[in-house]
């Protein structure tokens, strides 16, 4: 079994890659990735001499390049994506152009060759905010509601995915997954950030009152069920993944001020960004009851050792802070890397 998985240099591919690669021995992977300012083959270290492993540099909008690829693979996993919201707010034209248009030559190349599965791996962002105060999750019935410009880009791709299974008999699967943490996480999300931060001593910022909800899970546990999604998963089917970890991010900032000693003085509570989800919730029992996947890691412990992670990785780090310079990327969130 050949599979091509796009964006696998970035965080979630990385672990998709080492997954498939773990889980199966008879399974080879290609990793189509542009190497943007999040895609880092350093995520990929240990397991770039496998012989069952090969990198192609390049971009998911080239036909070409796309159409060749998926006539060597019988599946695909597509990750590769614009993610970070600040992002899509300041540049929303560059998340049409990969999380659509991307997308879009996928699916064309992807039916062309008749694949066995194609997955794309999606967002909870598409189904927009719910009530603070409510008790409500989103299931795989919800509607799309996005209220970004990325969430907007994401619903998008969710759409074309499903009309290329209803147009063209296409065997797609979609996963929706909350929120990420874990090893490799590029220090623009909410958790690695603050992390960075406190590791040099600074204070952290807090979007309006703090009291967001997000649904936290591990990134192994989102590629573990996005790997069940696409060996098991019924075509034409939407699959929501999470770990029951809804939280408030002043709950998250909290407990990563506490794991790292530091006191609650600081969080400085900033002005809220325009069209900023209150909350976020899966519901789950789909994937759970049919495909018989769980969650394998509880919040706070898995918090803790990606603390312990990326106090133990400042060549990573690092390596991340060069290539910004490099290539005068700026960062979307105005993280800091100090050089020790």
């Amino acid at each position: 079994m050949k599979i091509l998985v796009t964006g696998g240099a970035g965080f979630i591919g990385s672990w998709i890659i080492r997954h498939l690669l773990q889980q199966d021995s008879s399974c080879e992977v290609i990793n189509l990735d542009l190497l943007t300012y999040a895609g880092n083959l350093d995520n990929l270290r240990d397991v770039e001499t496998n012989p069952r492993y090969r990198f192609v540099h390049g971009d998911i909008r080239d036909a070409n390049l796309v159409s060749s690829l998926m006539q060597e693979v019988n599946m695909c996993i597509h990750a590769a994506a614009e993610t970070h919201v600040d992002r899509s707010i300041t540049n929303p034209l560059a998340f049409i152009e990969t999380n659509v248009l991307g997308t879009q030559v996928l699916l064309e190349a992807a039916q062309k060759c008749s694949l066995q599965k194609f997955v794309l791996v999606s967002t909870d962002e598409v189904y927009g905010s719910l009530p603070l105060d409510s008790e409500e999750k989103f299931t795989e019935q919800s509607p799309l509601k996005p209220n970004s410009p990325y969430a907007a880009s994401k619903a998008s791709a969710d759409l074309l995915t499903y009309s290329y299974f209803k147009t063209y008999g296409l065997p797609v699967c979609i996963t929706r997954c909350g929120n990420n943490y874990g090893p490799y996480q590029y220090p623009e999300k909410l958790i690695p950030f603050f992390i960075l931060k406190l590791m040099h001593g600074e204070s952290v910022p807090v979007y309006g009152d703090g009291l967001n909800v997000r649904d936290w899970i591990h990134v192994a546990d989102h590629a573990a069920a996005v790997t069940d999604v696409l060996f098991h998963g019924t075509p034409g089917e939407v699959y929501n993944i999470g770990a029951n970890g809804q939280r408030h991010n002043l709950d998250v900032i909290k407990t990563l001020l506490k794991l790292m000693e530091q006191p609650e003085s600081k969080m400085a509570f900033v002005q809220d960004r325009p069209g900023h989800d209150r909350r976020y919730a899966l519901e789950t029992r789909k994937i759970q009851n049919t495909l018989n996947w769980k969650p394998q890691h509880d919040f706070e412990s898995g918090l803790a050792e990606t603390v312990a992670w990326y106090q133990a990785s400042l060549p990573w780090i690092q390596n991340i802070q060069a290539r910004q310079q490099q290539e005068h990327v700026k960062p979307g969130a105005e993280w800091l890397i100090k050089k020790s």
